[in-house]
């Protein structure tokens, strides 16, 4: 049953307690009028005055842009995105509009006053420019009366960045005729004063120079109070696979802090079709691919598999489980239909396996797991209940762990982790999740991997297309430690554009109320392209971090690493051979340097 668009009329009846009489006539944009006057507020689908979607047999029912262009509505179901769907998206819920094709199913923001509730530490918005990137300021107003402003940027939803968007379609539906042509949503999360009520939302007002911000869901971000993230890789693109059908990954992480119940998270990141998932389980790991013990089953809303959308991400049911802290897990789920693409973290540097035909997520031993893979696909986190939040790590190879020896666990943020486990309950440094965000050949402002479609290049998005999702989106996120930018210098980025990059992460971290950290850029001459003009750059750049108060504190990582009678190069002892990646001794001596008091709020 489709929910009813109620006109201006029939809002004003319900008010006053008159009969809705011919509310069915009420035009759209008088809702939108009257709550820009300052009505109180009202639900967002009670506000809907445009039509974004279209049945491609009748593309005139629908003009997103003033210009006759819509949405695919089969496109949209394509990608699992139909009527009064709840997507999970960078931590947040959001539902798409439970409106047909042809009905009003979004906003065009221009002061209207909404209804939300709830607590968290962001708004979320699903939003898409049209006549160019829309922005705006808007206001929250508290439970307690009290009151605070936001700036909501929506980008075009044909023109803006594919790296950011949460879901790209194939087709844009014109009068004329459909076009090929990518089409664009976003979500995107402001931030909110953490522990209060939120009591209502105005959104920004027309923002003028022709574009038009449009609003399809809101919603508010609630905190993971309770939970610690003991793992996570990031998404580094959408790579082909297998192909699979009926096969059961099993995935083997190394957790940092360990606790009494566990959940993950799967995400289909850049994806452009859902993907199935049969069913789950989680173990603690014996050897290979067996389990020590019987794997338990995780559920998804009570439900044995799940789908999930293009573009978003399911978190599992709590389970009762003992998760051990510096230990591997077994994370399996079966994947009943064809898959032969997915979003994945191409650095593992540990083995994990891809059984034969079946669902074998139930099986301890590990003689159904006849191959083996070197990636993550899917899992991007896990998490514990209990403990006191994460420290985020985003960084490129370096904190990823090339230059280690695969399958021992030393890349620096799991020496970092072992460090934080062995602190008394008197050290004053908390036992905090240590969560790898770092991704080979990633740069704090150029994309490496295009953002859609599939692509051989998994260097990922820059730093700061992927800061919402790898950082503030992360589990009880406390601290971030930023240790990019070797790679833009190498790429003929100079430091003016680096630092400049480095100082809005800074920015961006404090506003989300994220004690930030900065790590220096460490020395590699004699790598090919790290040039006496890269090397020049790179002192600049940590001159800046040096003398900057940008960040909370500064790790000196160039200190610990340069050879002190040749400061442009890496010491011989800790250099992995190719001159730019430490190797494990060099990756033990960064983990060891960080002063622990650094990372605590």
């Amino acid at each position: 049953m489709r929910r009813r668009i109620w006109g201006a009329t029939a809002v004003l009846a319900l008010l006053t307690g008159l009969a809705p009489v011919a509310a069915a006539e009420a035009a759209p944009g008088a809702e939108r009028a009257s709550a820009a006057q300052g009505t109180r507020p009202l639900p967002l689908e009670r506000l809907f005055d445009n039509r974004a979607v279209s049945d491609d047999a009748r593309p005139g029912d629908a003009d997103f842009d003033g210009a006759g262009a819509s949405l695919s509505a089969r496109d949209l179901a394509a990608a699992g995105w139909t009527p009064g769907r709840v997507l999970g998206v960078d931590g947040a819920r959001v539902t798409w509009p439970d409106t047909a094709a042809g009905e009003p199913d979004n906003v065009r923001a221009d002061g209207q006053a909404v209804r939300v509730r709830g607590r968290g530490d962001a708004l979320a918005f699903l939003v898409a420019g049209t006549g160019g990137a829309a922005s705006g300021t808007g206001s929250v107003r508290y439970r307690d009366g009290s009151r605070g402003n936001y700036r909501l940027t929506a980008p075009d939803w044909r023109g803006g960045p594919l790296a950011t968007k949460s879901v790209a379609l194939p087709h844009v539906n014109t009068p004329g005729g459909q076009l090929t042509e990518r089409a664009r949503l976003y979500v995107v999360t402001v931030p909110v004063a953490r522990g209060r009520e939120i009591a209502s939302v105005t959104l920004p007002r027309d923002p003028g120079a022709g574009a038009d911000l449009h609003v399809f869901a809101l919603s508010v971000r609630g905190g993971t109070t309770g939970w610690t993230g003991s793992w996570a890789a990031s998404t580094a693109g959408y790579a082909a696979v297998g192909p699979w059908q009926d096969r059961t990954v099993r995935l083997v992480v190394h957790t940092s802090a360990g606790g009494p119940r566990v959940r993950i998270r799967l995400d289909n990141t850049f994806a452009g079709t859902p993907v199935r998932i049969g069913s789950a389980t989680v173990a603690v790991r014996a050897a290979g691919a067996g389990a020590r013990g019987e794997p338990v089953a995780l559920r998804f809303g009570g439900r044995a598999g799940t789908e999930i959308p293009a573009g978003a991400q399911a978190f599992s049911d709590p389970l009762r489980f003992t998760v051990p802290s510096d230990a591997h897990l077994l994370v399996s789920f079966h994947l009943p239909g064809p898959v032969a693409a997915a979003p994945l973290h191409s650095q593992a540097l540990q083995t994990s396996y891809v059984s034969g035909p079946g669902d074998h997520t139930a099986d301890g031993s590990g003689a159904a797991y006849s191959s083996t893979l070197r990636t993550w696909p899917l899992l991007t986190g896990v998490d514990v209940a209990g403990g006191p939040g994460s420290v985020v790590l985003l960084g490129d190879s370096i904190t990823d762990g090339v230059g280690s020896t695969p399958d021992t666990d030393r890349r620096w943020p799991d020496e970092l982790a072992r460090r934080l486990l062995a602190q008394g309950p008197g050290s004053g440094v908390p036992r905090y999740g240590v969560l790898n965000q770092g991704i080979s050949a990633n740069r704090v402002l150029t994309d490496r991997y295009p953002g859609d479609g599939v692509s051989t290049d998994t260097g990922g998005v820059s730093a700061l297309h992927r800061l919402d999702r790898d950082v503030f989106a992360q589990t009880s996120t406390r601290t971030l430690v930023v240790f990019e930018g070797v790679n833009d210098l190498r790429a003929g980025a100079g430091a003016s554009d680096v630092v400049a990059g480095l100082r809005e992460i800074a920015l961006r971290a404090r506003e989300r109320g994220v004690r930030v950290v900065a790590a220096t850029v460490v020395p590699c001459e004699g790598e090919a392209r790290c040039t006496a003009a890269v090397d020049a750059e790179r002192v600049k750049v940590n001159s800046y971090l040096r003398g900057g108060g940008d960040f909370d504190a500064v790790l000196d990582f160039d200190a610990v690493l340069r050879d002190p009678g040749r400061p442009s190069r890496m010491l011989p002892a800790y250099d992995s051979g190719d001159h730019l990646h430490p190797g494990d001794a060099g990756l033990a001596a960064l983990a060891r340097s960080v002063p622990l008091g650094a990372l605590v709020p």
